[in-house]
């Protein structure tokens, strides 16, 4: 993910909420990273739900985000964990 395509989200959420807001993040980790990311965010509860063949773990957590600024720097802090999947 570029910067354009990170200054195009922060436009659409800015245009679909009214901050501050509760953000839900879902992200889809090799099994064996999902403390990576909840190292990342470790003041919020997360749901954990491994794949059908335990390849993966979807990890689903909700902040209320102050802005659309802050949700943006979640996705950028989270893309630097290898094989991570954004949704």
């Amino acid at each position: 993910m570029d910067e354009k395509w990170f200054n195009s989200f922060q436009e659409k959420l800015d245009q679909h909420h009214h901050w501050p807001d509760l953000y839900v993040f879902k992200f889809i980790v090799p099994k064996g990273k999902e403390e990576e990311v909840k190292h990342l965010f470790p003041q919020h509860t997360t749901t954990e739900k491994p794949s059908r063949e335990g390849k993966y773990t979807s990890i689903t957590f909700q902040m209320m985000a102050p802005s659309s600024a802050t949700v943006i720097e979640v996705y950028k802090k989270a893309a630097a964990i290898k094989g991570l999947i954004a949704l």
